[in-house]
This record gives structure tokens, C-alpha cells and sequence, in this order.
């Protein structure tokens, strides 16, 4: 089975200064640039549409747009931490609603103050690790951005190499091509005075014929 190779055309930016040895070809080159068509605003068919965040969490997706919007973030409401008494006398709902708010409160309280000691005994810790992990993923995305760095260094070495390389080559081969075309021409030219040297000694020698 017949294999197709795939030839990959490239430039050589490194080798060719025709734009800056020339001004009037770089003034050329722009304006035919200038009257090509725009390039198309609309995304490519194959480009998926821009993703929605928080598309089923609405309070999450209303809090992203406050963030957006550099709005400030909307102060607690403390209304609810109030123990309002009811006004004497009072009737018993009153009471019993003052009374289960209170409750509430105390229950409140209570979780925070839980809270609190859990933080306090494992919070820096937690805080710790979490510090740890996250110092050693920017480590290792720092070092995968020097790799790239230093591997895209590598590319534009070589690629700089080897065009220098090749623009040598293309330069001996012009100049090998402009010698053989001068040679060729040179050929030419010894040819002609020949033929004309040829044609003048027929002449002499059908005149020398005549004579005897």
C-alpha cells in the first residue's frame, strides 16, 4: 500500500530580508494586505459556545455577576440577632415568639461557639495543608511554564539554524546557478563567433574556388 507523506511548507523569517532591504516591495506587500477581505467575526461552526457558569445554581450565578459588576457585597442583616421584648403586657403569642427567638439565639450562639473550637483545633492544620497544596501546584505550574519556555527557545533555535543553514545553501546554489547561466551565456556567444567565423571562411573559401 502506497504511504502519502505529508510535506510541511515553511518560512524562512530568519533567512529572508527582501521586506527590509527593499522598502518599495514592504509598501507593495502592505498595501495588497490592505485590500484583502477582513477576517470573519463570527466564530468558526466547529467552536463550541461559550460556557455558562453557574447555570443551575442561581445564587452562585447571582454572585458572579455582583463580582463582575464591582458591586459591594451587600452588608449582614443583623435584624434577625435582635431579642425585641413584646410590649407590656403582652399577649402570649407575643411572649411565645419572643421566647422561641430567643432560643434560637441561644441555639445560635451555641453553634458558634462550636464552631470556634473546632477552628481553633484544627483549623491550622488545615490551614497548613491546604497552604502546602497549594504552594506545590504553583511550583509545579511554574516549573511546566519554564519547560515551555526553555522548549520554545529550543524550537526557535533550531528553526533559526537550520534556516540560516538552508539560506547558505540557497545562497551557494544562486550563486553556482548565476555562474552556470553566465557560462551558458559565455557558450552562446563563442558559439555566434564561430558560426560567423565559420560563414566567413565559406565565403573565402567559394571565392578562392572562383579564382582558380
Amino acid at each position: 500500500m502506497e504511504t502519502s507523506t505529508r510535506e510541511i511548507l515553511d518560512s524562512l523569517p530568519y533567512y529572508d530580508n527582501d521586506l527590509e532591504r527593499y522598502p518599495l516591495l514592504k509598501q507593495k506587500v502592505e498595501r495588497e494586505l490592505a485590500r484583502q477581505a477582513k477576517a470573519p467575526t463570527a466564530l468558526h461552526p466547529n467552536v463550541p459556545p461559550e460556557y455558562e457558569l453557574f447555570s443551575n445554581n442561581p445564587m452562585l450565578k447571582a454572585e458572579l455577576e455582583r463580582i463582575e459588576s464591582h458591586k459591594p457585597f451587600p452588608s449582614i442583616d443583623t435584624h434577625r440577632y435582635h431579642l425585641p421584648a413584646p410590649s407590656l403586657p403582652g399577649t402570649d403569642e407575643e411572649w411565645q415568639a419572643s421566647l422561641k427567638n430567643a432560643r434560637a439565639q441561644l441555639e445560635h450562639q451555641r453553634l458558634r461557639q462550636t464552631n470556634l473550637t473546632l477552628l481553633q483545633t484544627y483549623g491550622p492544620n488545615a490551614w497548613r495543608i491546604q497552604n502546602y497544596l497549594l504552594e506545590s501546584t504553583a511550583q509545579q505550574t511554574e516549573k511546566a511554564l519554564e519547560d515551555l519556555k526553555e522548549l520554545t527557545v529550543d524550537v526557535n533555535r533550531d528553526r533559526k539554524n537550520t534556516q540560516t543553514r538552508l539560506g547558505n545553501q540557497l545562497n551557494s546554489l544562486e550563486t553556482r546557478w548565476t555562474e552556470l547561466i553566465s557560462s551558458v551565456l559565455q557558450i552562446e556567444m563563442a558559439n555566434v563567433a564561430l558560426d560567423a567565423e565559420i560563414d566567413r571562411l565559406n565565403k573565402r573559401e567559394a571565392e578562392l574556388a572562383e579564382l582558380t
